[in-house]
């Protein structure tokens, strides 16, 4: 949220410069996130001053040029060379002088000594479009002969300058939305430093309109009082829609609102400085001439002002005439209702909505707009009144508006201010410092909280409105110690702490072993949000949307949903990424996915929620950084697998044990299910062409997804053994086998082992033909088998036996013939 420091100084008397004020602010709570100057013609003109043509003939070397002497100063003449063809002898002009920044289509040139076409140039008299102050460029800008020369442009323009706090709002301080709210901090903090009320908040004067007559007579009714509290309204006419003059222009435009005519502006100005959000409709749109506060049915179709046609939803609370909506309330107006350059007549609302039903509506439509923001949080019920009475004070005064009815006030059921009881003890109890009654009540009062009661004990206190987040004790310690200034608590020199047992095995600290594996062979890690949207399960195969764990109030329809898969957001990521030309992505994250999934039990049917603990890998593009001593080798599903077998080796699992299938999901072109004992421990494999086109990824991408939970279990029950390192040496025999195409390596490895436990260490694979020669039904492995005796050195014999065994296996089992 923008707040102007010029515009906070009508409301207190503020002495400090910028920087001192952004440290009172931030001290109370109102966190100054950055100071931006502001000003209404950038640069401020500095270095323009008002000159007058002395003389000026034509160039000697160029039809279109003029070469004048410019007076700037009692003392100072320059020789300036012109193109403009209004250029004039005894004409005031403004000088951009040399070394002058000026700022054109927000393009930046700077004014140098020149000789153009063999004339000295020591300046440029400008155009307005050049000082930024219109978009004329037919000739120069021509000023009023009492220009006094040597002004410096800025102060002869009256160029507005300004310092904006860009304020980080919490949610909860629903009262600091406006200048007026951030103005009444600054007070209670100074008074608190001052110790005295010294300083004092300077309200507008908000005037309770008169009707001049009853010309536009608009029926107000309100049938939904429970998300319409209150609301509004009074009729105006004879209204000019104009340009609003520069001040109000250059208030708004500093706090980051475009200005659109004098009473939309008008209405935004007025919601800047009150905090109370308000809204103009035309009268000529207003059908019936009836305003009517209610819901429309489910699905109704509304255009709003950005020209989007949206379907509503049975609770979004609208402003309707008699015969169809005119705006979503508190949230976005209609496309055809509000005001226009034809408009001579306004219906004015200023209204307090229910903040629920407002952020609700705001979310559903994926819309955040200055009104939501402040209605959701809470606005002031009672400003709605002062607020619209302000806003017709501004429209009389520059729109010539007329008021042409009384004001309609409808609120049936007052909202109380809240009453508070405090106990010292509480105060000094909850903030660790003993701060005295009297502090409080300099503090409180500032703050405009009303102190009905004071004892020895403690305060009986009346919360205004404003302060919707403030209902209970704690709230008030809370105001308290944020204006008595949380620095101002001493930190004690004692630290205590607690010995306590941490978890055997300690999981975080497995996961970070393996995080800091992954890192050294390559791998990022990542952090995507568990929030992501419905659409990828609905979408894409191997996935249920009925299983999604959806969000009762969702931030928008892209985050709607919790993960079933990492899968989601990785591709994301991959997608992030290759739209920024970074197409080399080896990356991994550990995190939760959620589900529901519907049983049938004795022909009920149970809903149970599933969150499980996973293990993400991702790889894409190149295995190493382009270089010239590198190879262009791809990231591959073999690589992929490699590197979860060495996860799982991390983690003290014997692969060996693990069962390997083919059955992968849908979401896979192709790939391999792990699995320990009966249980899914990993699913692995290349991203199917569909995913990858939903996410409009252009390269192929493998993906794992490890059941960590899973992991951490098997993890806890398996026990760490170690054995001396044989003195005794291993011997290497290799096979070719012929076997038929069906056979996998797995089970030349499984038959191996069950064939050799003592004296075979291991099986590898290290070549694999196929072609002509052996049949179209067969291929060839090259297979290294590992023999070692820890006890004595292997002979010749015990080898050659070991090995016929072995041979005579594969012959019998998988009909299989050596090469």
């Amino acid at each position: 949220m923008k707040i102007s420091y010029n515009w906070l100084k009508e409301y207190i008397q503020l002495d400090l410069n910028p920087e001192a004020a952004e440290e009172l602010l931030t001290g109370c709570g109102l966190e100054v996130e950055g100071i931006e100057k502001y000003q209404s013609v950038k640069g401020g003109l500095e270095g323009v001053v008002i000159g007058e043509v002395l003389t000026c003939e034509k160039h000697p070397g160029a039809d279109r040029l003029s070469k004048t002497t410019v007076k700037v100063a009692e003392d100072k003449v320059l020789p300036i060379v012109c193109g403009a063809p209004n250029v004039a002898a005894g004409q005031k002009v403004a000088v951009a002088t040399v070394g002058t920044t000026l700022y054109a289509d927000d393009e930046a040139f700077k004014i140098k000594k020149s000789k153009i076409r063999g004339e000295a140039s020591e300046g440029m008299i400008c155009a307005e479009d050049e000082l930024g102050l219109g978009h004329g460029h037919d000739g120069i800008m021509v000023l009023d002969a009492d220009a006094v020369v040597g002004t410096p442009a800025g102060k002869y323009f009256d160029i507005q300058e300004d310092f904006v706090f860009e304020i980080g709002l919490t949610p909860n301080r629903a009262d600091a939305t406006s200048h007026i709210g951030t103005a009444r901090d600054l007070v209670a903090v100074q008074n608190f430093l001052a110790q005295e009320m010294k300083y004092s908040l300077k309200m507008p004067e908000f005037k309770t309109p008169v009707a001049k007559n009853n010309d536009l007579d608009i029926k107000l009714e309100v049938e939904n009082s429970e998300l319409c509290p209150r609301y509004c309204g009074i009729t105006m006419t004879n209204i000019e829609v104009k340009d609003s003059p520069d001040w109000l222009k250059a208030r708004l435009e500093a706090v980051g609102i475009r200005s659109i005519n004098n009473i939309v502006d008008i209405t935004n100005y007025v919601m800047m400085e009150t905090g109370q959000p308000m809204h103009a409709f035309d009268a000529a749109e207003i059908k019936g001439n009836k305003v009517v506060v209610k819901t429309l049915p489910q699905d109704t179709k509304f255009v709003t002002l950005d020209d989007e046609e949206r379907k509503l939803n049975a609770r979004d609370l609208m402003i309707c005439n008699a015969e169809e909506g005119m705006c979503i309330a508190g949230v976005f107006g209609g496309a055809h209702s509000g005001v226009k350059e034809t408009t001579n007549a306004i219906f004015l609302e200023s209204a307090y909505f229910n903040p629920t039903s407002v952020r609700k509506t705001a979310r559903r439509f994926g819309l955040n707009t200055d009104s939501s923001f402040r209605f959701e949080r809470g606005a002031d019920v009672n400003m709605a009144p002062k607020a619209l009475a302000r806003a017709v004070e501004l429209i009389e005064e520059l729109a010539g508006g007329v008021v042409s009815s009384e004001m309609q006030d409808f609120y049936p059921n007052a909202i109380p201010d809240f009453d508070v009881e405090i106990s010292f003890a509480n105060v000094n109890r909850l903030i660790g410092k003993e701060i005295s009654p009297a502090d409080v009540r300099i503090i409180l009062e500032s703050l405009n909280i009303t102190i009905n009661e004071e004892t020895e004990e403690g305060m009986k206190l009346t919360v205004p409105s404003f302060k919707v987040d403030v209902t209970r004790e704690a709230d008030i310690i809370e105001e308290i110690i944020r204006v008595y200034g949380f620095n101002n608590i001493e930190l004690k020199l004692d630290v205590n702490a607690c010995l306590t047992d941490s978890p055997k095995p300690d999981h975080d600290k497995i996961q970070n072993t393996v995080s800091d594996m992954l890192v050294s062979m390559g791998f990022n890690e990542i952090m995507n949000n568990s929030l992501t949207s419905s659409t990828y399960t609905e979408q894409l195969e191997g996935f249920n949307p009925d299983n999604n764990v959806k969000m009762l109030n969702p931030l928008s329809s892209e985050l709607n949903v919790m993960r079933q898969s990492l899968l989601f957001g990785i591709m994301e990521t991959v997608n992030y990424n290759q739209n920024r030309q970074i197409t080399d992505i080896m990356a991994f994250e550990f995190g939760k996915t959620y589900a529901f999934f519907n049983e049938k039990e004795d022909d009920n049917e149970l809903t149970s929620y599933q969150e499980d603990f996973v293990l993400a890998l991702s790889m894409t593009g190149r295995r190493e950084p382009e270089s010239w001593n590198t190879s262009n080798e791809a990231n591959d599903f073999f690589r992929l697998k490699g590197t979860v077998l060495r996860v799982l080796q991390r983690m003290n699992i014997n692969i060996e044990k693990l069962k390997v299938s083919e059955d992968v999901s849908s979401k896979f072109k192709e790939g391999l299910v792990l699995k320990f004992k009966k249980e899914t421990i990993a699913e692995l494999g290349a991203v199917s062409g569909k995913v990858l086109k939903h996410f409009d990824i252009k390269q192929d991408v493998y993906y794992a997804e490890i059941n960590w939970k899973l992991i951490a279990e098997i993890t806890s029950r398996q026990t760490i053994s170690a054995q001396p390192i044989s003195k005794f040496p291993e011997v290497r025999r290799d096979l070719a086998l012929l076997v038929d195409k069906s056979i996998e390596f797995g089970e030349i490895k499984r038959i191996a082992f069950e064939m050799e436990r003592n004296i075979l260490k291991s099986v590898d694979m290290f070549d694999v033909y196929e072609g002509e020669k052996l049949g179209n039904d067969k291929k060839s492995y090259a297979v290294k088998f590992i023999l070692q005796d820890t006890n004595k050195t292997l002979t010749d014999k015990v080898i050659d036996k070991t090995m016929n065994k072995l041979i005579k296996a594969y012959q019998d089992k998988l009909n299989a013939e050596l090469r």
